[in-house]
């Protein structure tokens, strides 16, 4: 069985009420993919903004595996320290990860991001040497359209990350850089300027579907 473990920000956990990218995609592969194949991580929840915390359960859809390495307000910096254990006590055989534009807006800047995903993807061969990952670039949110420096950081880090993603791709466990979601439009892909509306979730499913069509043969070209 192929298994997939998302791991991401406020955009891969999604709040009380989504869908989230994740169930796009599950769907997505259960029509596409011809194998077994499920979902893995530590984490089931979404995210309570009336609680302000990862609580909820209470998905649009909740009949998929849930599973996810995810959390609101977290990015490289948080989920560096964590992916050993996670990869190592659930054993996925591919990590789809979106983040970054957390760490670019709070934490750390482009250098630093970037060094953090070096630590992240060594802390995950470790755990399990043949694991694959894909990485999404940072998608540009409505801060970038007003604050020229972030805008600047996020398009540095995007060029550190596909650099990163090259010096680091080898066959034993691959890296694989998906193309920014297609014709992606926060006026119209988000709810809020940054977080996927029901839209954005089918665009950010189709960049990992489309990115492991292309380099791996799993799945089929996405079709929302």
């Amino acid at each position: 069985m192929l298994r997939f473990m998302p791991v991401g920000d406020s955009m891969t956990i999604g709040s009380a009420g989504e869908h989230t990218w994740r169930y796009r995609l599950w769907r997505h592969l259960c029509e596409t993919y011809g194998g077994p194949f499920t979902f893995v991580g530590p984490r089931e929840e979404l995210y309570d903004k009336s609680a302000e915390a990862p609580t909820s359960y209470a998905y649009a859809d909740p009949d998929f595996p849930r599973a996810h390495l995810a959390g609101w307000g977290e990015g490289w910096q948080q989920m560096t320290p964590l992916i050993g254990e996670a990869v190592r006590r659930h054993r996925p055989d591919v990590l789809l990860i979106s983040l970054g534009l957390i760490d670019l807006g709070f934490y750390t800047n482009a250098e630093q991001t970037a060094a953090n995903v070096r630590a992240f993807v060594a802390a995950a061969r470790e755990a399990r040497p043949r694991v694959r990952m894909v990485l999404l670039p940072v998608i540009p949110n409505i801060r970038a359209l007003t604050d020229a420096p972030f805008a600047a950081q996020v398009e540095q880090f995007n060029d550190l990350l596909a650099k990163t993603v090259a010096d680091l791709d080898e066959p034993r466990s691959p890296l694989l850089l998906a193309s920014p979601p297609e014709s992606y439009d926060i006026d119209t892909d988000t709810y809020d300027g940054t977080h996927p509306n029901a839209r954005g979730e089918h665009r950010v499913a189709a960049a990992f579907a489309g990115a492991m069509w292309e380099a791996w043969d799993i799945g089929h070209p996405y079709a929302a």
